[in-house]
């Protein structure tokens, strides 16, 4: 995507083709214009548009050019932080319902997928949270109690188990989650665009905004391809990648942005693949500077960890790579990653997302802090009824909070790439 082979990897090269798309010349009206192709608007306007309401979706880039094409792939319920931390910072009826809708985020998911024939390498045989250590453990089995008492299918598994389920003896223990599961985000991405057009909604790529003006009863938005969306309703879904100098580059100066970056082999042998996570999970540990891996469809091992593949990070990162990939998987040692990418997280003070009206009629959720499939799916469809009136902001499962720029934002933006360089150079040796 963009001709640069880091930006999308693996991801770009495997996915299906996103519906037919040009850049926006003309001037359209709608009931709602969504900015932004990625999970949250591409779901907003696909729930959207089977409701009859006309909808304009506006791509700056090209579909899931942002962190909804470049991140693991891996559907999660829950966010990061512990279940019982939700009802303490919304409040017991709004942080149980977050809890609730982001519990069950994973089932709508995998339920669009089926419903609209996506092919994006949907496997649901739940994911495996690994503990590499006695603090870690500590931690998944508290994770694992919170989880349990309400009624969540986890369980946590003995190191025996865990070494079978994902072929490395690498870990204590590992959390096992049957809500979730892993796919192809690009290809996801593109399929809820298809969806969505074919439901009605109208995108378009390679559109910037660049201005926005209130004309009284409607917003009226500006594109740098001369085209001009007039529309009552204006969802922002740019999340990481919202332009800072942009109409609502306010949103990109509220969240620290963590580098995140993914590796892959090629397709592995048959035999070796009996062996490398056979139920086809995808993992990730309890470490700060976390390790990721998952196979994909064809048997490729991809693995990630926090950091950017640029300037002096870029050879750090790839041989803390190999390094990492002949220590979990002896099996594997000197094989070389035909694929490279990275992107960005947008992270939050409080590792929860945001929901913000950012004008009359103008809403986003964003700062998915590394949860961005289903959360970004769930909240989608939560803006779609915001907008139709089928609920208010009352019923959000977040509190209307005001944009405020992140404390010491390029200090800790630096700290998380100059760390991650210091962790994998003395990392997995």
């Amino acid at each position: 995507m963009n001709h640069d082979p880091r930006s999308h990897g693996l991801w770009d090269a495997s996915a299906p083709a996103g519906p037919d798309t040009k850049a926006l010349n003309a001037n359209l009206h709608a009931d709602v214009v969504v900015v932004g192709a990625g999970y949250t608007g591409l779901s907003a306007a696909l729930h959207l548009a089977q409701r009859g309401a006309r909808v304009v979706v506006l791509e700056a880039q090209e579909v899931g050019f942002g962190g909804s094409g470049r991140n693991v792939g891996l559907v999660n319920a829950g966010m990061w932080v512990m279940p019982s931390v939700l009802p303490g910072a919304l409040g017991e009826a709004m942080g149980n319902r977050l809890l609730t809708q982001l519990g069950n985020a994973p089932s709508l998911v995998f339920e669009l997928i089926e419903r609209h024939g996506m092919d994006c390498e949907p496997v649901r045989t739940g994911t495996l949270h690994c503990a590499p250590d006695a603090t870690g453990l500590r931690a998944l089995q508290e994770r694992e109690s919170q989880w349990r008492a309400l009624g969540a299918p986890v369980r946590l598994l003995s190191q025996a188990e865990t070494v079978h389920k994902t072929g490395t003896d690498a870990y204590l223990g590992a959390l096992l989650d049957l809500r979730a599961g892993t796919v192809q985000p690009l290809a996801y991405a593109r399929g809820l665009a298809h969806a969505a057009a074919a439901a009605g909604a109208q995108l378009y790529t390679r559109t910037a905004v660049n201005a926005v003006h209130d004309a009284g009863r409607h917003w009226r938005l500006n594109t740098a391809s001369g085209g001009v969306v007039n529309a009552p309703w204006v969802i922002v879904a740019t999340n990481a990648y919202s332009d800072a100098a942009g109409p609502w580059g306010a949103l990109q100066s509220g969240l620290v942005r963590l580098p995140y970056f993914n590796m892959a082999t090629a397709p592995l042998p048959p035999a070796v693949l009996k062996q490398i996570l056979p139920e086809r999970q995808g993992a990730w540990d309890t470490r700060q500077v976390l390790t990721s891996f998952r196979l994909d469809r064809q048997g490729r091992l991809v693995l990630g960890s926090v950091g950017a593949l640029r300037g002096g990070g870029l050879s750090i990162h790839r041989n803390w790579g190999r390094r990492a990939l002949g220590k979990l998987f002896p099996q594997l040692r000197g094989i070389r990653f035909e694929h490279e990418w990275y992107g960005e997280i947008g992270m939050t003070a409080n590792a929860l997302p945001r929901f913000h009206q950012l004008a009359r009629n103008t809403v986003t959720f964003c700062g998915y802090n590394g949860r961005g499939i289903a959360p970004g799916t769930v909240l989608g469809r939560e803006l779609a009824r915001l907008v139709l009136g089928e609920i208010t902001t009352a019923d959000l499962p977040l509190p209307v909070t005001d944009t405020r720029p992140a404390r010491l934002k390029r200090a800790r933006e630096a700290l998380f790439e100059i760390g991650a360089q210091i962790a994998h150079f003395a990392g997995a040796r």
